[in-house]
């Protein structure tokens, strides 16, 4: 298929990678002419305006659009809709509020302009490892980009089928979800990472316990001075905790167990908010994801243990600029 992607940083710029090895022809703009000859240098078709791109784009058009959440996506949206026609689809892949999804999408529906939102997870690992996504949209539609999202996703690899799930939607098993309507895709996506908020500080705060028994403020005989990259190793085989985000953490343990290459302030990027936001609304108690998001706030008045843990895990996963110390 031909997809015209907008938006060629960390992640679309990756996207775009992976859908041509699979067979798939790119068009790609980008506002760094430097990001777009980066891609064309792969194989896509360069573009020098979103215009342009609609214009090398065969109808029926699929434009992805991967920008930062807000005015960058909003106002992108807004000029495609003027530029598309009928039977066209949008694809918003950033990390979208789920309201504005369900907005654009009755938008774009008078003018017989699809629009399909997908919640994607996998970071600077995704171009090897795949994509997890979380879509919302027709069904119809959503079908119909099955290719492209078939080859986005991981695959089954290595991880075996739930026992005991019948009448199965493949494509779960395949890495890819069709959550629901517009919207479903970036609220399953925006609960997920309100869920990864209070993994990555359970992790933080239980590495921070384990290092502070060292400090000399604890007794003599009860002090251990834990190599907590050890740990983190020991706990990557067989333990109820391992998971991905213990392996990229253990990675970082491994390079420098002090963390002293990161600060401490820990950024959110607006799921964490839009989930509590959410939880209020629908008065449903995440007292632990809460805390999490109120840890984040805290971080930019200390400097911890934990919350340079916090950084090295956002670095890892997502390749995010954390203030990385010289």
């Amino acid at each position: 298929m031909q997809v015209g992607m907008v938006g060629l940083g960390r992640m679309g710029a990756n996207l775009a990678r992976r859908l041509m090895r699979h067979g798939h022809t790119i068009v790609g703009f980008d506002r760094d002419p430097r990001a777009v000859q980066d891609v064309a240098g792969d194989g896509a078709t360069p573009a020098s305006s979103l215009d342009e791109l609609v214009s090398l784009l065969a109808a029926p058009r699929i434009v992805w659009v991967m920008l930062p959440a807000g005015a960058p996506t909003e106002t992108t949206v807004s000029a495609l809709a003027d530029m598309l026609d009928a039977g066209d689809v949008v694809i918003d892949g950033g990390n979208t509020f789920y309201k504005d999804d369900a907005r654009r999408a009755r938008t774009l529906a008078e003018r017989d302009i699809d629009y399909v939102d997908v919640g994607t997870s996998g970071g600077v690992w995704g171009l090897e490892r795949g994509y997890c996504m979380m879509i919302g949209g027709s069904e119809t539609v959503v079908r119909s980009l099955d290719p492209i999202f078939r080859a986005l996703a991981p695959g089954r690899g290595t991880i075996a089928p739930t026992p005991g799930r019948t009448d199965a939607d493949e494509r779960v098993e395949l890495g890819y979800l069709h959550a629901g309507p517009a919207g479903a895709g970036h609220f399953v996506k925006m609960i997920h990472n309100g869920i990864e908020y209070g993994m990555m500080q359970a992790f933080a705060e239980g590495f921070h316990l384990l290092k502070s028994m060292s400090d000399a403020d604890t007794p003599l005989h009860e002090r251990y001075d834990i190599d907590v990259a050890n740990v983190a190793e020991v706990w990557r085989r067989g333990s109820v905790v391992s998971s991905w985000l213990l392996d990229l953490t253990a990675q970082s343990l491994a390079r420098d167990a002090d963390l002293s290459g990161f600060s401490g302030p820990v950024a959110d990027s607006g799921e964490g908010r839009w989930t509590i936001q959410t939880a209020i609304e629908r008065a449903v108690p995440t007292p632990v994801l809460a805390s999490a998001l109120f840890a984040r706030f805290r971080s930019r008045e200390d400097d911890s243990y934990a919350d340079r843990m916090l950084s090295a895990m956002r670095h890892a996963f997502g390749g995010h600029d954390v203030g990385n110390k010289p």
